[in-house]
């Protein structure tokens, strides 16, 4: 009796093993669904072997620095993107537009700033298209790709947002600028962490970024690096995005 207990439990952890190894093996798919789904993952930076990277601004609250920071990328001949909020997009049009018409590239950062992944599908439908198209009316322009307010985000919310056909964009450089750090500070944490397909996050209304910007621009060009608006750091077709967030070419 004993035996044919010990023989069972055997099997049991066999068959478990052999399920692990399914799910690893075949990306969580099949049999091994009956165990685990596959946390999916928004693009946090790209898989690049050339020197190009991307710099972002979200846009929630406030246009104080918006001016200086068109400027001061005017005169380094940096294109950007910028992820805006429906009711700032809304509140602030003239700079929607003067932001597009510079040839800076404009995401949606949702229609209300919620933490996504607490909505409801229908819900996250309603914040994706209504901010979009606020934002394609002022511009003319298709919105292609989203970054989730506060970097939250599940599974639902990135299936749903690709349903939309909106690429889910995090970062893979924070400078921290909200936390109003000094200029010095934020180019720092920039320039020592860059690398080659990263993504940086800034704020279009954090106290010290424009004051940040001409050292970043300065070193990192001379260090060889070329910006560019994320949609054309991001791979369109081909590509996976591995556990850590990185998009690769299959």
């Amino acid at each position: 009796m004993i035996a044919k207990t010990r023989k069972k439990i055997c099997l049991a952890l066999l068959v478990a093993v052999l399920l692990l190894c399914i799910n690893f093996t075949f990306g969580f798919k099949g049999l091994g669904n009956v165990f685990f789904v596959k946390n999916k993952k928004p693009i946090y930076s790209v898989d690049r072997q050339e020197k190009k990277i991307a710099i972002s601004f979200d846009c929630a609250w406030g246009v104080d620095y918006t001016n200086t920071l068109l400027e001061i990328m005017e005169k380094y001949k940096i294109k950007s993107t910028f992820f805006m909020v429906e009711f700032w997009a809304q509140k602030n049009p003239d700079y929607v537009a003067k932001i597009s018409q510079m040839g800076h590239e404009i995401g949606t950062h949702s229609s209300s700033h919620k933490y996504m992944s607490k909505l409801t599908k229908e819900s996250i439908v309603k914040e994706l298209t209504s901010s979009c198209k606020t934002i394609q009316d002022i511009t003319g322009k298709k919105v292609e790709l989203f970054r989730p307010p506060y970097g939250d985000y599940n599974n639902n919310l990135l299936e749903t947002a690709s349903s939309l056909n909106l690429k889910t964009i995090q970062w893979s450089v924070d400078s921290l600028d909200w936390k109003d750090y000094s200029a010095d500070k934020i180019s720092e944490r920039i320039i020592t962490r860059v690398k080659s397909g990263d993504i940086i996050l800034c704020h279009n209304n954090a106290l010290h970024i424009a004051e940040a910007l001409p050292k970043i621009f300065e070193v990192l060009i001379s260090q060889g690096y070329v910006f560019v608006p994320i949609g054309e750091l991001v791979y369109n077709s081909n590509y996976h995005v591995d556990v850590n967030g990185i998009q690769r070419l299959n």
